[in-house]
C-alpha cells in the first residue's frame, strides 16, 4: 500500500510539473509568439534578410512600404520616403525603432491560433505623410525633429527626424553629414533643453512656493551665484513670474531655482516622465536626465534647463499634452486608432496655470499674429553651448476646438528658439489645421 501511495504521489508531482510547464509555455507563446515567428532566421517569412510580405501605410492609406514574394519597396514619392523614413524604418532593420522592425509580427500576419499566413498584414500608422513632408522640408536639411500629436486621442500625426536619406538610393557612409542617420531624434536621443525646461521649474514653484505670484524678481542682465555669473538674454528689470516666463529670464528663474532646491526640480522632472523611458506601442524610447548639482550655481543652471539637463523630444511632447489636458497625459500612439491609455502626471490647477502663462507668452512676447488662426500656448528654448552654438526649441499646444494638438520642434545647433524653431512649428501646424 505504501508503494502505491508513493507512486501515486510521484505521478501527481509529474502531472503538476507538466501542467505548470504547459502554463509557462502558453504564457510565453502569448507574450513572445510574434517575436518567435518573426525572428530573422525564419526563412518562411524572410527572403535575403527582408520580410517577404506585408505593407505599411499612413493614416490616409498612403503606401509607405511594401514587401512581397519577389519584390519590396517604399513610398512612390521621394519626399515621403525621406520624411517618413524613421517612422517607417528600412527593410534591412538598420532603424530598429521603425515600423518595419517594431511591428514585424503584424507584417507577417502572425496569429497565436494560426501562426503565420501567406498573405501578411498591413500596419496602418497614425502619421500623415504629407504633414511629415511639410515638417521635413521646414527643417531644411538641418538636424532635428518635429513631433505633433492629438493630446485627446493620443495619435501621433507627425514624427520626422533629420537628417534622413532616400531608402531607394541610400547614402555615402563616409559622408559625415549622415553620421547618426539611423537614429530617430524624436524618440531615441536626448538633448539639452534650455528654456523649455523652465516649465518644469515653474510647475514645481507653483506647487511649492506659496507666494510665487506675489513675488517680483530683478534682472540686471546677469546674476552672480556662488562665484558664477548667470547671464540673461536681456536686462529685464523688475519682473513678475508671468513676465519672467514670457521673457524667459535666466536671472528670475535662477532665483526661483534657489528657493526650490535642485532635488525638488529633479523630482518634478522625474514625476513628469522626462527622465524615464516610455513604451510607444512596444518601441522603447530613450530616457532623459536631470541631476542635482553640488552648489547653488549648479541648481540655478539646472532650473534654467542647462547644467546636465537632457530631455528627449518625445518625453517633452507628453508633458505638453498633459498641460493641455488638465494634467492628464494621453499616451501617444504611432498606430492609427490605437489607444495606449492615459495617466495623471500633474495637478489640474497647475496645468491650467501653466496653460494660461504659455498663452500669455504668445500674446505678450512672441506675437499671436505669427500663428494666424491658431490658439497657441507655447514656450521657446535656446540651449546654449560653450562653442557659441545653441539648440533651438519650440514646444506647446493649440486649443483649436477641431485640432487639439501638442507639438515639439528641435533644431540641433540651429540658433534661437523663437527665430528658428517657432516658424517651423507654425508651418507644420498650419498644414495640420488648415491643410
Amino acid at each position: 500500500m505504501k508503494k502505491v501511495t508513493t507512486r501515486s504521489f510521484a505521478a501527481l508531482i509529474l502531472a503538476a510539473l507538466i501542467v505548470a510547464g504547459m502554463g509557462i509555455y502558453l504564457f510565453r507563446l502569448a507574450r513572445d509568439g510574434g517575436d518567435w515567428a518573426s525572428f530573422y532566421a525564419n526563412d518562411s517569412v524572410y527572403s535575403g534578410g527582408v520580410i517577404n510580405r506585408g505593407a505599411v501605410t499612413d493614416r490616409n492609406g498612403v503606401l509607405l512600404a511594401f514587401s512581397g514574394e519577389s519584390a519590396f519597396g517604399y513610398a512612390e514619392s521621394a519626399d515621403v520616403r525621406r520624411a517618413c523614413l524613421h517612422a517607417v524604418g528600412d527593410m534591412k532593420g538598420n532603424i530598429g525603432t521603425g515600423a518595419l522592425s517594431a511591428f514585424r509580427s503584424k507584417l507577417i500576419g502572425y496569429s497565436i491560433l494560426t501562426g503565420t499566413t501567406g498573405e501578411g498584414g498591413t500596419v496602418k500608422l497614425s502619421i500623415d505623410a504629407d504633414l511629415n513632408v511639410a515638417a521635413y522640408n521646414a527643417l531644411n536639411g538641418r538636424r532635428g525633429a518635429v513631433l505633433v500629436y492629438n493630446y485627446e486621442t493620443g495619435e501621433i500625426l507627425c514624427m520626422t527626424s533629420s537628417r534622413s536619406y532616400d531608402p531607394n538610393v541610400g547614402f555615402d557612409a563616409d559622408d559625415s553629414d549622415y553620421e547618426g542617420v539611423y537614429i530617430n531624434r524624436a524618440i531615441s536621443a536626448s538633448f539639452v533643453p534650455g528654456s523649455v525646461f523652465k516649465l518644469v521649474t515653474l510647475a514645481a514653484a507653483i506647487e511649492n512656493i506659496p507666494d510665487l505670484f506675489e513675488q517680483t524678481f530683478y534682472c540686471g542682465g546677469s546674476l552672480e551665484v556662488d562665484g558664477q555669473r548667470i547671464k540673461c538674454s536681456g536686462t529685464h528689470g523688475t519682473l513678475t513670474v508671468e513676465q519672467a516666463l514670457a521673457h524667459s529670464c535666466n536671472c528670475a528663474f535662477a532665483q526661483i531655482a534657489q528657493q526650490l532646491g535642485g532635488d525638488t526640480i529633479a523630482a518634478y522632472a522625474e514625476k513628469y516622465g522626462l527622465t524615464s523611458t516610455h513604451d510607444l506601442n512596444g518601441i522603447e524610447t530613450a530616457a532623459g536626465s536631470v541631476e542635482s548639482g553640488e552648489n547653488s550655481a549648479d541648481t540655478a543652471w539646472e532650473g534654467i534647463g542647462q547644467y546636465n539637463d537632457l530631455v528627449v523630444p518625445y518625453s517633452l511632447l507628453r508633458l505638453m499634452g498633459a498641460i493641455a489636458n488638465d494634467g492628464v497625459v494621453t499616451e501617444p500612439s504611432i498606430l492609427a486608432g490605437k489607444s495606449n491609455g492615459s495617466e495623471r502626471i500633474m495637478e489640474a490647477e497647475t496645468a491650467r496655470t501653466l496653460s494660461e502663462l504659455m498663452s500669455y507668452n504668445v500674446e505678450y512676447n512672441y506675437g499671436a499674429g505669427n500663428y494666424p488662426g491658431l490658439s497657441m500656448h507655447a514656450k521657446t528654448g535656446t540651449a546654449e553651448f560653450g562653442d557659441g552654438t545653441s539648440h533651438a526649441w519650440f514646444a506647446g499646444f493649440i486649443t483649436n476646438s477641431d485640432a487639439p494638438l501638442a507639438f515639439v520642434v528641435l533644431v540641433e545647433h540651429g540658433g534661437g528658439g523663437y527665430a528658428v524653431a517657432s516658424p517651423i512649428a507654425n508651418t507644420v501646424l498650419q498644414k495640420a489645421v488648415f491643410g
